[in-house]
Protein backbone atom coordinates (compact mmCIF):
# COMPACT_ATOMS: atom_id res chain seq x y z
CA UNK A 1 0.00 0.00 0.00
CA UNK A 2 1.48 3.48 -0.47
CA UNK A 3 1.62 5.79 1.78
CA UNK A 4 -0.23 9.20 1.90
CA UNK A 5 2.36 12.16 1.76
CA UNK A 6 0.76 15.40 1.79
CA UNK A 7 2.57 18.78 2.21
CA UNK A 8 0.41 22.33 3.33
CA UNK A 9 1.63 25.36 2.46
CA UNK A 10 0.31 28.53 4.95
CA UNK A 11 1.75 31.98 4.08
CA UNK A 12 -0.74 33.91 6.25
CA UNK A 13 -1.62 33.18 9.64
CA UNK A 14 -5.41 32.58 8.61
CA UNK A 15 -3.67 29.91 6.30
CA UNK A 16 -1.58 28.33 9.56
CA UNK A 17 -5.04 28.13 11.21
CA UNK A 18 -6.79 26.21 8.34
CA UNK A 19 -3.28 24.33 8.07
CA UNK A 20 -3.37 23.09 10.81
CA UNK A 21 -6.66 22.19 11.35
CA UNK A 22 -6.40 20.40 8.03
CA UNK A 23 -3.14 17.98 8.84
CA UNK A 24 -4.47 17.66 12.56
CA UNK A 25 -7.95 15.97 10.09
CA UNK A 26 -5.78 14.33 7.71
CA UNK A 27 -3.54 12.28 10.64
CA UNK A 28 -6.85 11.53 12.31
CA UNK A 29 -8.39 9.96 8.97
CA UNK A 30 -5.30 8.74 7.94
CA UNK A 31 -2.37 7.78 11.26
CA UNK A 32 0.20 5.99 8.39
CA UNK A 33 0.18 9.48 6.53
CA UNK A 34 2.86 11.93 6.11
CA UNK A 35 1.93 15.43 6.34
CA UNK A 36 3.73 18.44 6.63
CA UNK A 37 2.88 21.95 7.05
CA UNK A 38 5.58 24.08 5.18
CA UNK A 39 5.59 27.79 6.81
CA UNK A 40 6.66 31.29 5.21
CA UNK A 41 6.17 35.27 5.14
CA UNK A 42 3.89 36.19 7.79
CA UNK A 43 2.77 33.33 8.54
CA UNK A 44 6.15 32.69 10.45
CA UNK A 45 5.74 34.82 12.70
CA UNK A 46 2.28 33.65 13.85
CA UNK A 47 3.29 30.71 14.27
CA UNK A 48 6.48 31.83 16.51
CA UNK A 49 3.65 33.49 18.31
CA UNK A 50 1.46 31.30 19.09
CA UNK A 51 2.91 27.82 18.91
CA UNK A 52 0.89 25.00 18.89
CA UNK A 53 1.60 21.00 20.91
CA UNK A 54 2.49 19.54 17.58
CA UNK A 55 4.26 22.25 15.81
CA UNK A 56 7.58 20.13 16.28
CA UNK A 57 6.62 17.37 14.14
CA UNK A 58 4.25 19.40 11.67
CA UNK A 59 5.82 22.57 10.70
CA UNK A 60 8.49 23.62 8.43
CA UNK A 61 9.45 26.95 8.96
CA UNK A 62 11.13 28.98 5.89
CA UNK A 63 14.91 29.55 6.93
CA UNK A 64 14.76 33.14 4.43
CA UNK A 65 11.64 34.58 6.15
CA UNK A 66 13.24 33.83 9.86
CA UNK A 67 16.69 35.69 8.39
CA UNK A 68 14.58 38.75 7.06
CA UNK A 69 12.36 39.00 9.72
CA UNK A 70 15.62 38.64 11.99
CA UNK A 71 13.70 36.04 14.63
CA UNK A 72 15.40 32.81 15.44
CA UNK A 73 13.71 29.50 15.68
CA UNK A 74 12.85 27.59 19.21
CA UNK A 75 14.88 24.66 19.65
CA UNK A 76 12.75 21.60 18.34
CA UNK A 77 11.19 23.29 15.54
CA UNK A 78 12.22 22.28 11.57
CA UNK A 79 13.77 24.75 9.70
CA UNK A 80 14.00 24.37 5.69
CA UNK A 81 16.14 26.40 3.95
CA UNK A 82 13.40 28.25 1.30
CA UNK A 83 9.87 27.42 1.06
CA UNK A 84 9.55 27.27 -2.24
CA UNK A 85 12.16 25.14 -3.34
CA UNK A 86 11.00 22.36 -0.28
CA UNK A 87 7.68 22.84 -1.63
CA UNK A 88 8.79 22.25 -5.16
CA UNK A 89 11.11 19.20 -4.45
CA UNK A 90 8.47 17.53 -2.44
CA UNK A 91 6.25 18.06 -4.87
CA UNK A 92 8.79 16.02 -7.46
CA UNK A 93 9.57 13.68 -5.24
CA UNK A 94 5.27 13.21 -5.78
CA UNK A 95 4.14 14.69 -2.64
CA UNK A 96 0.40 15.67 -2.96
CA UNK A 97 0.25 19.87 -2.54
CA UNK A 98 -2.12 21.43 -0.89
CA UNK A 99 -2.49 25.80 -0.21
CA UNK A 100 -4.34 26.35 3.06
Amino acid sequence: MNVLKVVIHAPTPDALGRARSNARNLIAADPDCQCEIVVNAAAVAHALDHPEEDDSTLLRLCENTLKRTCRPAPDGLNVIGAAILHLATRQADGWIYIRA
